[in-house]
């Protein structure tokens, strides 16, 4: 038996005792994560399906190979061998123009380009040239529209649906306080043009569909795809993979990030990296599980450089490589990915030849949905609430969001139970009891209460818009998040 370190991603570390690291022994793979799992019983369904097999979604990897290229789970380790859990966590022209040019204020611009033998004059008449495509305005659109736009990439495609909140500006540094209510293709078309006027804006106010993406994205020499769910991440990947553009992808959670290039001709993509999305509610977002502020302007920064590289056509570009970044160690990390001749997408013959539906792909629906379908005899409005509170009406508030966000805001006399600790704790609950259940937005107390039906509560009911509708519609005093 040998001993082994086990690396544990911050999205899996709620699951192991909030640890980084776990030292465990076994005589193969397999035998070290089920050791894992047994030691860690709530890991267990973050790790195998309900038949025992290990998920497809999460890869493991010794040292800094994928086992899916070795022995699986019966490849073998060594003393001090390290396994790293990798859950999911949602090109360029070779030649330049011959009519393109550079003003003298755009030399003046870019001299610090101009004087580096890799850009030159050629390369950054390839960046002026350019098209690009940034998928989301975001925490990694901030970074990536921004230094793209400084960089003299041509034409900036933005899309986008979304308006400025007060919760963006932690992380989303393109926009200002005086944005808020604003729409963020607005607020990043005036930033481009205030930070560089020779950088064309395209905007796309829509979200990408199946219906849309291909027409999108054919115009673009690559995307870069700063997306926060998974059903649009596989969408990029699946359209930029058909239409042979290259996808730099980037994705960021709590104090992790990761950073590849996908969709180019001999390298993998992402399905290569992870054949299926996790079930939904598995993987929270960084709505729900947070991110530090500055992880978004790293990886994001790290894309517009793979992007850049690709355009001018330098250097080793991250194909067949995924980066991890780790912000609380401040440790790198680079992985293998290789291309898989069977996936379904890139692979040697491929099934999905079409744009299909993503969200039916992932599993989910959006948060609206989730809570009409649970029906009105499960719902409760705010006002409704607080007229019935306000009448004496005993009713018990239960809050099944994370302590973390209890400290933020909660309603007098409410009881606290994080959503992934109520199947343990359920019983502390009283069946005869009228029972609201809240969070932040509705979403995760309408599973709460799909949960609790399933269990046997018939008088319990969900509050639409969680404690954010209760803050806005109700307690004024009460902040949003």
């Amino acid at each position: 038996m040998a001993k082994v370190n086990i690396e544990i991603p911050t999205a899996l570390r709620p699951y192991a005792d909030n640890q980084d690291t776990v030292q465990l022994e076994g005589g193969n793979v397999g035998e070290a994560i089920k050791q894992l799992a047994t030691k860690h019983p709530k890991l267990q369904k973050h790790l195998y399906d309900d038949q025992g097999k290990l998920r497809n979604f999460v890869n493991i990897y010794i040292n800094d190979k994928d086992i899916r290229y070795l022995e699986k789970e019966d490849t073998g380790i060594s003393d001090d061998d390290t396994l790293s859990i990798i859950p999911s966590v949602a090109g360029g022209t070779d030649v330049a123009a011959e009519t393109a040019s550079l003003t003298q204020e755009e030399i003046q611009r870019y001299s610090r380009h101009l004087i580096m033998p890799e850009v030159s004059m050629e390369g950054q008449l390839k960046l002026k040239e350019a098209k690009v495509l940034v998928v989301g305005a975001g925490g990694l659109g901030a970074p990536l529209i921004s230094y793209l736009a400084a960089a003299g990439v041509g034409t900036l495609g933005i899309v986008d649906f979304d308006t400025v909140d007060y919760t963006n500006l932690q992380r989303q540094v393109i926009f200002s306080t005086n944005d808020v209510g604003t729409t963020k293709l607005k607020a990043a078309a005036d930033r481009v043009k205030a930070l560089n006027p020779h950088v064309k804006v395209v905007p796309y106010e829509t979200r990408l569909t199946s219906d849309n993406a291909l027409d999108i994205i054919k115009d673009y020499d690559l995307v870069v795809d700063g997306t926060d769910n998974f059903p649009t991440r596989y969408l990029v990947n699946d359209a930029c993979v058909m239409l042979g553009v290259p996808n730099v992808y980037g994705s960021i959670f709590r104090f992790d990030g990761q950073l590849s290039i996908f969709g180019t001709k001999d390298g993998p993509c992402y399905r290569c990296l992870y054949p299926d999305p996790p079930p939904p509610g598995l993987v929270p977002s960084c709505a729900e599980g947070g991110v530090l502020g500055v992880l978004p302007g790293i990886i994001g920064t790290l894309q517009a450089s793979e992007a850049i590289k690709l355009l001018i056509g330098k250097g080793k570009p991250m194909i067949g490589r995924l980066l991890l970044f780790d912000a609380l160690k401040m440790k790198f990390r680079e992985l293998e990915v290789r291309k898989n001749p069977n996936c379904p997408v890139c692979g040697d013959h491929p099934t999905i030849t079409h744009l299909i539906d993503y969200e039916q792909f992932c599993g989910i629906r959006g948060e609206e949905e989730e809570a009409d379908d649970l029906g009105e005899e499960w719902e409760v409005e705010p006002l409704k609430l607080k007229e019935e509170l306000d009448h004496g009406k005993d009713i018990f508030i239960l809050d099944v969001r994370k302590p973390e966000e209890y400290q933020i805001s909660r309603i007098e006399g409410s009881t606290l139970i994080p959503l992934n600790e109520l199947p343990e704790r359920v019983a502390e609950l009283d069946t005869s009891n009228e029972i609201v259940v809240i969070c932040r937005s509705g979403a995760r107390s309408a599973k709460a209460v799909e949960f609790m039906r399933d269990a046997g509560f018939r008088k319990i009911k969900n509050l639409v818009g969680g404690i954010n509708a209760w803050a806005a519609l109700v307690d004024s005093s009460l902040p949003v998040y």
